[in-house]
C-alpha cells in the first residue's frame, strides 16, 4: 500500500513540477515587432554582373600562377 502512495505521490509532484516549467517556458514568450525593409537598395554583391567579373579575375590569376612556374624552350 505505502509503495502504491508512494508512486501516486511522484506521479502527481512529476506532473505538477512539469506543469509548471511548462507555464515558466510561456511566460518567457515575448511579442515580437518585426520590421521588414522592403526597399529597393541592393548591394553591390548581389549583382551579378560583379559575380562574373569576379569569376573571370579569379580564373585569369590561377592561369597565371599556374604557368607562372613553366620555363620556355626556345
Amino acid at each position: 500500500m505505502k509503495k502504491i502512495i508512494n508512486r501516486s505521490w511522484l506521479k502527481l509532484t512529476t506532473t505538477f513540477l512539469l506543469s509548471l516549467f511548462s507555464l515558466l517556458s510561456f511566460a518567457q514568450d515575448k511579442g515580437i515587432d518585426v520590421d521588414i525593409n522592403v526597399k529597393k537598395e541592393h548591394a553591390w554583391y548581389q549583382n551579378p554582373v560583379v559575380w562574373v567579373i569576379g569569376g573571370a579575375v579569379f580564373i585569369l590569376l590561377l592561369v597565371a600562377l599556374l604557368r607562372g612556374g613553366e620555363k620556355r624552350s626556345a
